[in-house]
This record gives C-alpha cells, structure tokens and sequence, in this order.
C-alpha cells in the first residue's frame, strides 16, 4: 500500500513521474490534480500502463530478465522526481493535492516492482537473487527519501491538522499516511535521519540474504531414495510425486523429499524408515542452520540489533513496541498475556499426545522413546487408533481440482461470485492459469491467477499477491483489482490427477479467503483497499474461509473419489469430525513456540545474541515438550527475518481469535451460507479494506467485542456450547 513505509520490495512506497502544469487560478484546481498524476510513457513494457483486456494485465511474456535492474532504477528515478513535484507543490497544501496526489502517484514503478516481485517468489533462478540483493538497498533509500522529505511531510501535516470536512474514510487515509511518516522517521533531526538511513539500508540487504540463504538450503538439501526396500509404508501417491520429483531434478527412477512443508510432512507422517525419517526432519528443521555461507545465525543477530537500534531512535522501547503501535493488539505485552492464555493448555495436550504415541510405540516393541522426527509417524497411528481415522483413505477423495471448484461455488453463494478461466492473457510459468471473477450480471470484478505446484526457483509456503489493488478515484473508470493465490503442492505426472492432504486443502481454502477480501474490496483509496489492513486482522478472512472446507455443501459434491467420482462416505465424514481436534496439543504448541520466540527476540534488547542459544534457552523455560520443534526453527524464520511478520507472528492467533468467534455466527444461524449473516460479513468486513478500525469493523459484524471463548473450544481447550 502507497502511505505504509516499509524495507521490503513488496510493499515498498513508490511514485510515477508527473506531468509538470503551471500554478493554476482557483477554478482551475481540480483540473490541475487530475493532470498531475497522469502516467509518463517511458516506452518500457515494465513500467507503462498495461496493456490488454480487463483495464490491463501484467505483460509476463515481454519480461526481459536482463534489463530488470536498469528498468527498476529508472523507476526509482522517476519516484524520486515525482516525490519532489508533490513536495515543491506552490499551492498550500491540501487533500485533493498532497493526500490525493500521493495516492495517484507510483503507478511506474508499482507496476515493475509488481513483475520483479513475483520473479523473485516464483522463479527466483539465473540472475534473479542477483538483482534482489542489488535492488534491497536502493529501495530502503528511496522509502528513506520519502519519509525523511521535510517539505512532503510538512504538507502531509497541514492536511492533519486541518481536516475538518473531510469524510470518515478521508480522514482515516490522512491519518494513516501522517503516522506512516511518523513511525518512518520524518521527526527526526538531520543526524538520526542519516543514522536510520544507514541502518535501513544495511537491513534491506540482510533481509533479502537471510531469504535466499533459506531458498538454497530448500533447494540443497533434497533426499533421495534408489533403494526400494526404504521406502516401506509410504501410499502410492506419496510415491508418484516422489518419482515425479526426482524425475525433474535428472533422477529418473529414483525418489525425492524435497526440503519442503508439503514433501517432508507426508514423508515423516508414513515412512516406517526411521533413520531416513531423522535425516529428512533434520534437513528441514536446520535449513539456515548448518554452517559455511548459507548460516542465518549471524545474520539474525544483526537484524535484531539494527532493530532495536531504529526503535530507540524513534523513541519505542523496543522494535515489537513500534511495531505493534498500529496493530489490533496495540502492545506486545496484549499480544503475550493471549499466547500465555492459550500456551499451558497446548502443552498439557501435547503430553497427553506423546504419552498416547509412547503407549502405541511400546505395544510395538519398538524399543524407542518418542523423537520430534517420530511425531507425526505416531501420531497418525494414534489417529488410526483411536478414531479409525485413516488420512490414506481420505485423501483419494481430495482432487486439487474439485476443491479448487468447490471453492469457487462457496464464494458464488457467499458474495455472488462467477469465475471463467481465460486463456488470453500471458502467464510467467506453464502452470499459472487464470480466471475472470464477474457479478451475477456480469460485471468484472476482477482477474485471479492460480501457481499451485511447486519448483526450483519457487519460495516454499502459499501465498496470496495482488498485482493491481481495487480503488475508485476515478468514479467513472474505476481500477479492478488482480490477485494471485501461489502454493506448493507437489505437481504429478502427466495426466495424473492432482490430489493434495486434507492440510493442503485447508492451505488452499486460506489463502482464497485472502483473495476474496482482496476481490469483495469496494473503496475510493488504493492505500485503503483489499488486505491494508492491520497484520493481526489480515490472517482472519483467510482463517475464515478454511470454515468453507469442511461444509457439507462442499464435502459432498467436490470431494469426490477421484476414480469413481463417488462423494466421500458419511462415515468416513464422521471419523473427520470426531476427530477435529486430534493433534491439537503438537499443532498450536508448534506454531505458538514460534511466535513467543518472535515476540521474545524483539524484546529482548540490542544486544548481540546466539541466535540457537537464545532459541533452546527460551523453549526451556517455556516448558516445550523436547519432542517438538517450533512450526518455524530460528535460523529459516523467513515471515519474521525477510517477511512482514517480525514480532507479528502472533497474528495468526490472534486472528484465529475473531475467526472463531465469527464463525459461530454461522453456526447459530444454522449454516455458514446464511444470507443475512454473509451479507454482514461482506459488508462490515471483506469490503471495506481499512477504511475503518479493525476493532470497529468487528463489533459492527459481531455486535460485540471479540472474546477467546469460541477459540477455546474450537481447539478442544475449554467447554463446548450445548
């Protein structure tokens, strides 16, 4: 978003050259905005208007990897023009010419930093990681030039201060872009501002290597198998993606694990190999931590240092105090008090768990005391032996692509949502597909690319990107938004149905429920829209949308036998059911580790720190069981050390707070395609971006605050409602 100043690429500020007018008369004022903020033709693809149906599309097939930085410096060049033209302005400052002017401004390089951008995700090979760490530096500059501009930032304060007649969604963009100021730096001396220019640009780039020394070790530490007698216990479609995997890195007729989430977890969860069970918990777990060049360990205890350097000098205790300041929680010791309310439950689950896999291990003598790299294997025994509740059976009935369906019709029902796959606009990789989202008269809302499989030079995890955010500042030609969703499940061979674990589908489901909050925004500023929200909100509509998943509607018409085309048995629905809160102890336990260790660290001072010391130090303290790991070890923490997520990982439960309690709306309804309580969600929620406060934007749909009640009992902590 255009006012939130950031160190990263994604979301780094940015601004188009302008049309330079003379000073007009009064009468001439609207005119005057309207023509300087229209786009310059530089007569590079990248960064013109583009071209095609649908108000444009991204030119995927004109991207010339060799002329990416040069065209990215001209970008930067053109920003830095346009930040002056706006800040020499003659005129007294006011909405229409500094606020108005600001959000017109950047289409140039938002547009090639929008293309670079997805590169550096999805194809990050050749030069590309090249470019990245030469392009960071010059980015944290340009943000710097923006905040530290004293001319643009004294405009941007009169408007503060005199706002009266300005509307509600008016007032809370100048709000919003005057704190970004703020927290970025502007009131600062000449001395401090040059201090957190260093510091800045010295982040940018150990951000962007702390990411692609993660991606190398993904990439490295690949395991394969030649020997068929290791891979005992492993179901046939484990196996067709393990040979299709070797197959791709010139291993025909081995199999592969590679170092990701979506390989690894079904490998550990059904090989009986325990010694190759350790060796491939061992080579996820240590990405980023093995030694030599790719070692995150002195990297992290310099970003924390440079951290909490630029807090101080912006007058915060600490880097998770500045950086929680906007957030819902507003402190990290709110962000806490929630983690410690749930964290004793978690652990005490996780023992009763691991005291359940011990008994199964020793009726097997199998002479073992439960390991980290054990949980899984017996856990999905316990599954089987306590709830009959085979995941090997289920998944026959999860195809990538009936979900993918099914998730189309949830959100016609809920938002009135058609989707048409288009084959007339450019891709950037075979296995993008596009579809065309309308009203139910037809009009366009918007485009959504779907990059499901995994690949070398592709980030692991999923995600959503927006390409072009919705906004309406031209009433008469409004801007449609385009969003992605990326993930890596593991692609099949030809013609082999694609079928994904009932986590996968739940992966999916999420990161949908962030590209309808992106296709549902319906507001007149660009820096307000779709997902600008606060990060401990933003994981909630996502969170939300997984509720969709496991809806008879959904169940008994896409989750279908992917030979017979049967629908999934009821019984085996039921087993789904009862057991919905097995293995919650390991799952919030895991991922609860991670975000006390975030939140810990950035509290924890400037001082140089043993980044796997402080780690197994903390965890001790805590009481983590010694047969988990954190969902996300220190040393490849990417959302904390190269994302948005530092001392932000407790969003994700935080959020999941406002889910739960929102759900059981639906639930009281009766259905979780009730008319009325959808129409509410839209409207309170998923349209509004952040034209309003989150909190607000909560109790306006709830008729209440939200409480940890529902969360409790969704996770099997507390009581459940009769």
């Amino acid at each position: 978003m255009k006012n939130n100043i950031t160190l990263t690429l994604a979301t780094l500020l940015a601004f188009n050259l302008a049309a330079c007018s003379p000073t007009p008369t009064k009468e001439d004022k609207t005119h005057m905005t309207s023509e300087i903020i229209n786009d310059v033709m530089t007569g590079n693809v990248l960064l013109d208007s583009w071209k095609g149906p649908f108000g444009g599309v991204p030119p995927w097939d004109k991207v010339d990897v060799a002329t990416l930085a040069a065209t990215l410096d001209k970008g930067i060049a053109m920003s830095k023009a346009d930040i002056e033209r706006i800040a020499n302005n003659s005129e007294a400052a006011s909405f229409e010419n500094t606020i108005v002017n600001l959000e017109k401004s950047g289409s140039a390089l938002d547009r090639a930093s929008t293309i670079f951008g997805v590169h550096a995700g999805n194809l990050n090979i050749g030069d590309i990681g090249d470019i990245q760490a030469e392009m960071s530096p010059k980015f944290a500059a340009l943000g710097d030039s923006y905040t530290q501009n004293a001319a643009l930032f004294a405009r941007v304060k009169t408007v503060y201060e005199n706002m009266d007649g300005l509307s509600d969604e008016q007032k809370r963009l100048v709000d919003d872009y005057y704190k970004g100021f703020v927290r970025g730096g502007a009131n600062l001396n000449t001395a401090d501002k040059a201090t957190m220019s260093t510091l800045n640009s010295r982040l940018a780039t150990l951000t962007t290597k702390f990411g692609q020394n993660v991606l190398h070790d993904e990439q490295g530490y690949v395991t394969f198998i030649s020997d068929k007698t290791d891979l005992e216990g492993l179901p046939d479609w484990l196996l067709s993606s393990m040979a299709n995997a070797a197959t791709t890195r010139e291993k025909e007729g081995q199999w592969a694990i590679t170092n990701t989430r979506s390989s690894m977890d079904p490998f550990l969860t059904y090989s009986k190999n325990r010694p190759l069970r350790e060796i491939v918990w061992n080579n996820y777990y240590n990405r980023g931590d093995n030694g030599g060049e790719f070692d995150n360990n002195a990297i992290i205890s310099e970003i924390l240092q440079i951290r909490a350097k630029r807090a101080k000098l912006l007058g915060y205790e600490t880097h998770a105090h500045w950086k929680l300041e906007n957030q819902m929680a507003r402190t990290p010791e709110n962000a806490i008090a929630l983690m410690e309310k749930i964290w004793p439950h978690a652990v005490n689950r996780a023992k009763e768990e691991v005291a359940d896999m011990q008994a199964v291990a020793d009726a097997e003598k199998a002479n073992l005391s439960i390991k980290p790299w054990d949980y899984r294997y017996y856990a999905e025994k316990v599954r089987l032996a306590k709830y009959d509740l085979d995941f090997n059976e289920v998944k026959p009935y999860l195809q990538m692509e009936k979900l993918r369906e099914g998730m189309f019709w949830a959100a016609g029902e809920l938002y009135g949502f058609q989707f048409n796959q288009i084959t007339n606009v450019p891709v950037y990789h075979e296995d993008v597909r596009v579809w065309e989202v309308s009203s139910p008269k037809g009009d366009h809302i918007g485009l959504w690319y779907f990059d499901p499989y995994a690949r070398i030079g592709k980030r692991s995890g999923a995600w959503m990107n927006a390409y072009r955010t919705q906004e309406k500042l031209d009433p008469k030609n409004p801007t449609t938004i385009i969003v992605s969703n990326n993930s890596n499940f593991v692609k099949g061979a030809e013609g082999e149905v694609v079928l994904i674990s009932w986590s996968d589908a739940e992966t999916m489901f999420h990161e949908f429920g962030h590209a309808l909050h992106g296709l549902n925004s319906d507001v007149i500023y660009p820096s307000l829209s779709g997902t600008s929200v606060s990060r401990d909100y933003v994981e909630f509509p996502s969170q939300l949308n997984e509720h969709w998943l496991t809806t008879p509607e959904i169940l008994n018409t896409y989750a279908v036998h992917y030979k017979t085309g049967a629908p999934i048995p009821q019984a085996l629905l039921d087993k789904i059911s009862k057991a919905g809160n097995f293995n919650q102890g390991f799952a919030t336990t895991e991922y609860l580790a991670s975000a006390l260790i975030d939140m810990k660290l950035h509290m924890a001072g400037g001082e140089p720190i043993d980044a796997d010391k402080f780690e197994r130090e903390t965890l001790t303290a805590l009481g983590m069981p010694e047969q988990i790991v954190m969902r996300h070890r220190t040393p490849h923490f990417n959302h904390i050390f190269s994302g948005g997520y530092h001392a932000g990982y407790y969003s994700y439960l935080w959020a999941d707070t406002l889910t739960s309690d929102a759900a059981e709306s639906f639930k009281e309804a009766g259905s979780f395609y009730d008319k009325t309580v959808a129409k509410s969600l839209r409207d309170n929620i998923m349209s509004v971006g952040n034209t309003i406060d989150s909190a607000e934007a909560f109790r306006a749909f709830k008729g209440r605050d939200v409480t940890v009640d529902a969360l409790m009992r969704d996770r099997g902590f507390a009581p459940q409602k009769d």
